[in-house]
């Protein structure tokens, strides 16, 4: 072979290999960045929601929220946000596209707490005026129906991970309502202790673990036979719950201490003690566990928590009288 033919030959070669691997490289680019979670934070006082982006701890939107916004839920797509507005009665729903207030829903006196089903169908309301909890149809954003409860000022109410059951924190009743939620009924309720706040499920949905304000203890419940477990001594006030996704972990806010215990779920029993701000309330974590957020009521921030060295990276400025956190 003529080795100048040859040499052609094979520069022309290279040059189609390296066009073709032009062609095919987006076929072959990194996938599409996945929208960051984002933490919700209902500030009370201010009647606003802060937005922070959980990669860069920063604030990035404010949104209007209600004259008293407290409970919130996020619809699956992010399309919609589901507050409960505490002085008019209603499930005040927030357009997160145009940051405007929506469509409101009607719900009766004193709406509270704000949970949301595992497949993104159903929001409930704890109604304290109603002992009810109110639900609501998210393909439609309308009232769908109402499960009466036993307990009296029903303030958290939170589903199981399987959507089964609702679990319902009875302010004044020292008790948790247990709803089956396909038969729109309650179907037990557990005895706790005074003034029953968070719940918080393990991933498996096997225990529920319920935090007490007036008590300073977490009571841990059986799912299965609804009985209690165990009875965990947390600190003053205890009142959020947030349990780790791997379910090694639970964590209360202690609003009267101004800390976060940390609870091994394998012995039940509290590991490590965390500061953060004043009067901590309501929190969340993000999906990889990686970091807790802490609404500060007192404080007016919201405390990041590194969940592996269990320290506090940072408090980032909010509204006023932040009272809990949502993360998606």
């Amino acid at each position: 072979m003529n080795p100048r033919r040859h040499t052609v030959r094979l520069l022309l070669a290279t040059a189609f290999a390296t066009t073709l691997s032009a062609a095919l490289s987006p076929l072959h680019a990194a996938p599409a960045t996945v929208p960051a979670a984002l933490a919700y934070v209902p500030n009370e006082g201010s009647g606003s929601i802060s937005v922070i982006d959980t990669t860069t701890d920063a604030v990035v939107a404010e949104l209007p929220g209600g004259t008293k916004p407290r409970g919130l839920a996020v619809g699956p797509d992010r399309r919609w946000l589901y507050v409960s507005d505490q002085p008019h009665s209603r499930l005040q729903l927030v357009d997160l596209a145009s940051r405007k207030l929506g469509p409101a829903i009607a719900l009766g006196e004193s709406p509270e707490g704000v949970g949301i089903s595992p497949d993104g169908r159903w929001v409930v309301t704890a109604v304290e005026g109603k002992n009810e909890i109110v639900v609501t149809d998210t393909r439609g954003n309308t009232l769908a129906f109402s499960i009466k409860v036993q307990g009296k000022n029903p303030e958290h109410a939170v589903f199981s991970p399987d959507g089964r059951l609702l679990f319902v924190s009875a302010e004044e009743g020292e008790a948790v309502d247990v709803i089956d939620f396909a038969a729109r009924k309650q179907v037990a309720q557990v005895a706790v202790g005074a003034r029953p706040r968070g719940i918080g499920f393990l991933p498996d949905g096997k225990r529920a673990y319920v935090a007490t304000e007036n008590a300073n203890e977490v009571f841990v419940i059986d799912t299965a036979g609804f009985a209690v477990l165990a009875r965990i001594k947390a600190g003053l006030r205890a009142n959020g719950i947030a349990v780790h996704p791997d379910g090694r972990e639970v964590y209360v806010s202690n609003g009267g201490d101004a800390n976060v215990s940390v609870i091994d779920t394998a012995t039940d029993k509290v590991v490590a003690t965390i500061p953060v701000g004043q009067r901590p309330w309501n929190m969340a974590l993000t999906p990889d566990g990686k970091k807790l957020y802490v609404a500060n009521g007192r404080s007016n921030n919201v405390s990041v928590i590194d969940t592996a060295s269990r320290t506090k990276l940072r408090d980032i400025p909010v509204g006023k009288l932040p009272w809990g956190v949502v993360i998606r």
